[in-house]
């Protein structure tokens, strides 16, 4: 038997956890399998025509190449659970802060909720509208923006003077320009963390019903 043996498509480590654990029983997988037809084309091979001695350094080289991407998957997951562990430990010094994440989702927690907007550019103005989970308009409010980034304050009050309960709303900040047309408008709001846990291969953010990664946070130098 003579030829030589195609290499598999071999997959590299991913930035999660769970995808590198999945990448990494495909390489096993492959190498066993890799083996096998290796060992079966020696065994069976023609002893008046043995596989060329270059043909099988090269997959030997295959195999070589092979073990050190499974060797280096498992190091990957490693290191990825030593720094979600450390990312945890740094997630329970901010338990009871307040801090600032992107999102378009408004936490209301003890009848507070803030929106940060910032300096005024092309954007003048902007519109603020906080909806319920039924996508009904619960308050809105027009905010002009000036030469320092400031923070726009709810109390919980509607358009009615209601009180409303303490939970998860949606906001949207549409930017004003000087002549009315609409302008993009970066936001983020802030909200008290509660809690942290790591979710699908990544540290996350509790504020009661919100849940952000880290690479959401914006600021966590806002007080209790």
């Amino acid at each position: 038997m003579s030829g030589t043996i195609q290499p598999t498509s071999f997959a590299t480590g991913t930035a999660s956890s769970g995808n590198a654990a999945s990448s990494a029983t495909r390489l096993s997988g492959d190498l066993d399998t890799f083996l096998k037809l290796l060992t079966t084309q020696l065994q069976n091979q023609d002893p008046t025509a043995p596989m060329d001695a270059n043909q099988l350094t090269e997959q030997l080289v295959q195999f070589s190449t092979v073990e050190q991407q499974v060797n280096t998957n498992a190091t990957l997951q490693q290191l990825l659970a030593l720094q979600q562990s450390s990312q945890l430990g740094e997630a329970a010094g901010l338990v009871g802060r307040r801090v600032a994440v992107e999102t378009d989702r408004l936490p209301l927690q003890g009848g507070r909720a803030e929106v940060n907007l910032p300096a005024a550019g092309a954007a003048r103005s902007a519109r603020i509208e906080v909806r319920d989970g039924n996508n009904l308009l619960v308050r809105s409010s027009d905010v002009p923006l000036t030469g320092a980034a400031s923070t726009w304050r709810w109390d919980g009050l509607d358009g009615r003077n209601r009180q409303r309960p303490d939970g998860l709303y949606r906001v949207t900040v549409s930017g004003r320009a000087a002549d009315g047309a609409a302008t993009p408008l970066a936001f983020s709001v802030n909200g008290q963390v509660t809690g942290a846990v790591r979710e699908s291969g990544s540290v996350m953010l509790r504020m009661d019903g919100l849940t952000v990664g880290y690479d959401r946070l914006r600021d966590f130098g806002q007080g209790g």
